[in-house]
């Protein structure tokens, strides 16, 4: 039952991210004219010691449209994965550990093999392109509501952060070998 469940839901959460990632390229003029020069050509995100006992992570390869934003093409789990212009790959051996870096600001490790324009031209995006959510709230709440909701989001955040700069101080304490008392 899980796993049809999972092949239900996968598609349709894949959908919903295609749409956010086309809204953020499209709030930013300078994205979208970064991508329209590489129409047609693909770009796959590839996903490296995924652990077992979480649901198999779905392919997931995206094809520049003439408008510059992305399409997300299905791709039958097990299917050849070759003849893609772009593979990003991301080592998720550990999601905890990669979800507590990404709240401390850090990215995880990610090789990138194919055309080098195309890799120069993400790479900026990686780099450059954020979401401004606060702004997208207020265009729904107005501009106090999404402020106030900002500020929130932000401490929310800080304090996320700090807390994970703290474990990851604390397992490194602990992985220290202890000195021996001064004689």
């Amino acid at each position: 039952m899980f796993e049809s469940l999972h092949s239900l839901l996968t598609p349709a959460v894949i959908q919903r991210l295609t749409l956010l990632l086309n809204h953020v390229l499209s709030s930013e003029a300078v994205a979208t004219a970064k991508l329209k020069p590489h129409s047609g050509r693909s770009v796959q995100l590839k996903v490296v010691d995924w652990p077992s006992i979480l649901p198999a992570w779905p392919a997931l390869v995206f094809v520049i449209t003439p408008a510059g934003l992305l399409e997300w093409q299905p791709v039958a789990l097990g299917s050849p994965a070759d003849g893609h212009d772009l593979t990003i790959s991301v080592q998720v051996s550990n999601p905890a550990q990669i979800l507590l870096q990404a709240l401390s600001g850090q990215r995880p490790r990610i090789d990138v093999s194919g055309d080098a324009a195309l890799a120069g031209d993400i790479s900026w995006l990686m780099d450059n392109l954020r979401w401004d959510i606060q702004d997208d709230v207020a265009r729904w709440l107005g501009q106090g509501p999404a402020h106030q909701l900002g500020v929130w989001a932000s401490g929310a955040k800080d304090a996320l952060a700090a807390l994970a700069q703290r474990w990851r101080g604390g397992a490194a304490a602990t992985d220290k070998t202890p000195s021996p008392p001064p004689p």
